[in-house]
């Protein structure tokens, strides 16, 4: 358990042994670096990006990083990582051989390149564990700057747990809001727009990050006059520095070469960070980069002989073992020694690791050796002993090349299906498929009894004299209840708090709970998703609110490549659910109208997409969410806020399922599916074509991720054989998408008599003004038109051309 801070740190005494294990460990990283350099050269590691040249900086911030606290970081942060305790030298080896056991390779299960760190928050059921008692790090992502918004909510999560009473007894995350959350990022990537939004909010709300700058001069090749203003990221925020009467940050500057300094830097930058929640940058400045950039190319080509040879003199680990013989606490033979004997733990390290990895493939190579051989025998077919030749020649196989012959020898043995040794071939290739998929294709979404998709259907319940209520006053409802049954919610975002959100679902609200759990935040979408990923991988459900879906796009790469990958690049070992809500469709004009589905269905993979039609469904939607523990989108329909509704009488307990669509009226001759707002439509085209003898089968998807679970619209196809998508995304967007649903893997394209239909906005965004709107977007009359030219296609007698 994380013991609270009472008295600041003291001068740090260190024992000759101390610093001794501090360079040894930092030895130790440095040649788990160089090492990796030549597994990657020799061909077996893809590619290596390593942490050298920052050993004794990362020795240092671990010493003041303690249980409970949490990284998010920098993929350079390899001996941080050794040293706090969530890497083993045989673990990075692992990672570098993407090894698919999540045993061997805690952090990624494979699925992430080397130098990619994060520890398991979560047990094998997808529950948390205690993260007060280990030292956490959020998995790591590629994208530069990418690990600066989930900082935001990182930090804010101990503000909120030191502060909210009612969270008090969620001991299993927090010690009195006692943890700081650390960030790391080397110097370039401080020019991405990520870091300066980051740095922005996390000054406005004054909470516990500890944000280390690695400056080695350069990013790839390009210095650092041609990166940041002043040539310097501390100089350049020297704005942002506390004073006595403006709040900001503590920056501190110190040279990555200076082991004592460093020491005292984190020592003293974390405890007022730890006591006071207020935030601190380092600036660790004159760091080093001993192999250059990755194993993709050589800083000999764009650095000078003068600069290479003071890299040279001041690499860290050189001057921190000088430092070691000018003070006596070794001699150069003690030291050599110690080099000697953890150069081979490293190498020994490294022969584990890839024995581990390739032992099991040359299992699985011996046995399609043994298939191969029998199946010629058996057939006759002489490539097959060709074939055998050529995979047992392969200088370090991988299952690609194992299972590519298996696949091989099945396509040369077309002819020969009563072959006993090609069907155990073909049944030893579907368990391998099946291993596969669990090796590589897993845990996209929870697979814990907590899944949302498990979560079943209660309907909405209404008095007889239930009210009539705008659909705004109804969320305002259903979220005041939420708010009080649970304390972990809280909700934020652009005009959340003090007026409630620009359509009043929260109206109130602020006022009721308290600012800490309905707050304003600045216009900084990409931020305001981070906040919510902290927050809800800290044990809070956060409800992040993005004003408008067009807005959305400003956070596309943090929702795609951060929180909709979380699940996945962890196997199972972290998770964020996060309820990102916002509100589209229907407006006008180009900047406030946008239906971008396609974007959203294709890079949310991870995320559950809920596109309700009303706001009955999205309070049913938003219960089934927080009943589970996925991130998800919800759309609320714009047009609706204002629209009357029936107030359930069971808000708090209803549900709608994910991926199951709703028949909102049945029909006959055509099945068309939509969802929000174009459901309204798509009813009142129904009610016209009814007059003319056409029968439309109108269907609400509900969800578009996932998308019909359980054949809804494919049962529709079979009754009306006849199918429009109708939504209000560019040609080709979610309809394609709906399109490909349906009649591929739902097969419906067999129940097709005529030729499917999309029904979608133009090519361009919406014009402005009422006619602006009528003629980009769907109407009821497209729809109308649409669907009687299918009619008059299958029977023009009856239907005649309407135009």
């Amino acid at each position: 358990m994380q013991q609270s801070v009472t008295a600041p740190p003291q001068v740090l005494t260190l024992s000759p042994e101390e610093v001794i294990a501090d360079y040894r460990l930092a030895y130790q990283s440095r040649q788990a670096s160089l090492i990796g350099r030549r597994e990657v050269l020799t061909g077996k590691a893809k590619f290596g990006i390593f942490g050298d040249g920052k050993e004794v900086a990362q020795l240092a911030m671990a010493k003041a990083f303690r249980p409970g606290d949490i990284r998010s970081g920098y993929y350079r942060d390899q001996t941080f990582a050794l040293a706090a305790g969530f890497l083993t030298i045989e673990q990075f080896f692992a990672q570098l051989y993407a090894n698919p056991d999540v045993t061997a390779e805690p952090a990624s299960a494979g699925r992430q390149m080397n130098g990619h760190f994060g520890s398991r928050m979560l047990d094998g059921q997808g529950n948390y564990l205690n993260l007060t008692e280990a030292k956490h790090s959020v998995a790591d992502i590629s994208p530069t700057a990418g690990q600066m918004p989930r900082l935001v909510g990182l930090a804010q999560a101990s503000k909120l747990y030191r502060n909210v009473p009612e969270l008090a007894h969620l001991t299993h995350f927090s010690y009195r809001g006692n943890e700081i959350a650390w960030g790391t990022i080397g110097d370039a990537s401080t020019s991405e727009g990520l870091f300066w939004e980051a740095i922005n909010a996390v000054g406005v709300l004054q909470v516990p990050l500890l944000m280390s700058v690695w400056d080695d001069g350069y990013g790839i090749s390009v210095p650092i006059k041609y990166q940041t203003t002043k040539a310097s990221i501390s100089a350049a925020l020297a704005g942002f520095q506390a004073t006595a009467t403006s709040p900001g940050y503590d920056i501190y500057v110190v040279p990555g070469w200076d082991y004592l300094a460093l020491i005292d830097t984190y020592q003293r930058a974390a405890y007022k960070v730890r006591t006071a929640h207020t935030p601190a940058l380092v600036h660790v400045v004159e760091l080093t980069q001993p192999q250059g950039h990755s194993t993709s190319g050589s800083h000999e080509r764009y650095k000078s002989k003068e600069r290479l040879e003071w890299e040279r003199q001041h690499d860290c680990l050189t001057v921190l073992r000088q430092l070691i013989l000018d003070q006596g606490l070794a001699t150069d033979t003690e030291l050599q020694a110690y080099e000697k004997e953890d150069k081979r733990m490293v190498g020994d390290a490294r022969k584990s690791a890839w024995d581990a990895f390739f032992l099991p493939i040359q299992t699985e190579l011996a046995v399609v050796t043994g298939h191969l051989k029998a199946l010629e025998a058996e057939t006759g077919v002489a490539a097959l002993a060709t074939l055998a030749e050529e995979l047992g020649k392969t200088l370090d196989p991988i299952r690609r090349d194992v299972l590519s012959a298996a696949r091989k020898a099945l396509l040369l043995t077309l002819g020969h299906g009563s072959s006993q040794a090609r069907q155990a071939l073909s049944t030893w290739l579907r368990d391998q498929e099946a291993l596969n998929a669990e090796r590589y294709n897993s845990h996209l979404y929870s697979e814990s009894d907590q899944s949302p998709l498990r979560v079943t259907s209660v309907p909405p319940q209404y008095a007889p004299d239930a009210p009539l209520v705008d659909g705004r006053e109804l969320l305002q409802a259903y979220f005041d209840g939420l708010l009080g049954r649970d304390p972990r919610v809280l909700a934020f975002g652009e005009d959340v708090g003090f007026l409630g959100d620009v359509n009043q679902a929260f109206a109130g609200l602020q006022a009721k709970y308290g600012e800490h759990r309905v707050s304003d935040t600045g216009i900084r979408e990409a931020t305001i998703v981070g906040q919510g990923i902290g927050l809800a991988l800290r044990g809070l459900r956060p409800i992040a609110e993005i004003q408008y879906l067009d807005y959305l796009l400003y956070a596309l790469q943090i929702l795609s490549d951060d929180l909709s990958t979380l699940r996945y690049r962890t196997k199972g070992g972290q998770k964020a659910p996060l309820i990102v809500r916002t509100r589209g469709h229907r407006l006008e004009g180009i900047w406030h109208s946008g239906s971008p589905m396609g974007v959203i269905v294709n890079a949310f993979r991870g995320m559950h997409v809920c596109v309700p039609r009303n706001m009955t469904q999205a309070a049913g939607l938003y219960n089934t969410l927080f009943q589970g523990d996925d991130p998800a989108l919800v759309i609320e329909v714009l047009n609706g806020y204002r629209l009357k509704e029936p107030m359930p009488s069971n808000l708090a307990e209803m549900r709608v399922p994910l991926g199951v669509p709703e028949v909102l009226r049945q029909g006959r001759d055509i099945t068309v599916v939509t969802y929000g707002p174009n459901c309204r439509l798509a009813l009142d085209a129904a009610e016209a074509l009814a007059t003319v003898g056409v029968e439309l089968e109108v269907i609400d998807v509900q969800t578009l991720l996932p998308f019909d679970r359980e054949g809804v619209i494919v049962r529709s196809l079979e009754g009306t054989s006849r199918v429009i998508f109708l939504d209000e995304d560019v040609p080709g967007g979610a309809t394609a998408y709906m399109l490909q649903q349906v009649l591929e893997v739902q097969g419906g394209y067999r129940y097709l008599d005529e030729a499917p239909q999309t029904l979608t906005a133009k090519a361009h965004r919406p014009a402005y003004g009422s006619d602006g709107d009528y003629f980009s977007k769907p109407t009821v009359e497209q729809l109308i038109e649409v669907a009687l030219r299918l009619m008059h296609a299958s029977n023009p007698a009856q239907f005649p051309a309407l135009r």
